[in-house]
């Protein structure tokens, strides 16, 4: 009997060895010299974007398109409050009001050219032509856009506008809008037109539009000038009106 007890007690002691030993072992275990061991690598998943990204995305579908977003998060609420696409971007777009009643210049800066009777499309004498200028520029950062976009992206800008269709000369009516960079001086593209009327018996109005697309890097400014021909005669003040101007942005599906 006390051989066995012995012998159990060591048999003890053997398995209490072997079951210490594999920690002891791995303990003292050292990668060789000159051998990289890759980093353990987390099974976390990435931090979700920030919230105002979320509502971004949410709201237009910006990754779809594959529109960058921009580095930081904008001041206030410019991205989501006024919404920078499908927007008019003017500023008071009916300065004359629909039926012609002046309503004031708003962000407008209105200039009047004077016009020789030469060229001017008018034959009375006593008649005396002039162009009446109204322009406007835009600030497409301080609307809600971004430089990554502008740059990268490039959403369309449509330019659009309403005018009456005279019947005072030929061409009553012009359109000139540009792209411009930071500084307003220097000019991306341009879209001028000329508009020779149809002779009408009724005045009516009539749409012009453009579409600027893939205009290259650098646009932060939009300039929006239109000019309409008046003429002071014996009977009375004549006028071409305009109404409805529009600059907007639009994504692209």
């Amino acid at each position: 009997m006390p051989k066995r007890r012995g012998l159990a007690a060591r048999a003890s002691q053997g398995r209490g060895h072997h079951a210490a030993g594999p920690a002891r072992v791995f303990k003292r275990c050292k990668a060789p010299a000159g051998i990289w061991l890759p980093p353990v690598r987390s099974m976390a998943s990435p931090p979700p974007p920030p919230a105002w990204q979320q509502r971004l995305e949410a709201r237009w579908g910006l990754a779809r398109r594959g529109v960058p977003l921009p580095k930081e998060e904008p001041i206030g609420s410019a991205l989501l409050d006024p919404k920078p696409f499908e927007r008019n971007l003017l500023q008071n777009p009916n300065p004359e009001g629909r039926r012609g009643v002046y309503t004031g210049p708003g962000a407008w800066r209105l200039t009047w050219a004077s016009l020789g009777l030469a060229g001017s499309g008018f034959t009375c004498p006593s008649a005396l032509p002039s162009w009446c200028v109204k322009q406007q520029w835009i600030d497409l950062l301080a609307e809600g856009l971004w430089e990554e976009m502008l740059d990268f992206y490039q959403p369309n800008i449509t330019v659009m506008d309403w005018y009456e269709n005279s019947g005072l000369a030929s061409s009553v009516y012009e359109l000139h809008a540009r792209l411009l960079g930071s500084n307003k001086a220097k000019v991306i593209t341009v879209f001028p037109r000329d508009v020779n009327s149809p002779a009408l018996a009724t005045p009516v109005l009539l749409q012009v539009s453009h579409v600027f697309g893939h205009y290259g890097p650098g646009v932060r400014h939009v300039h929006f000038l239109h000019k309409t021909k008046d003429v002071e005669t014996p009977a009375g003040f004549l006028r071409t009106r305009a109404t409805d101007s529009s600059v907007s942005v639009q994504l692209r599906d």
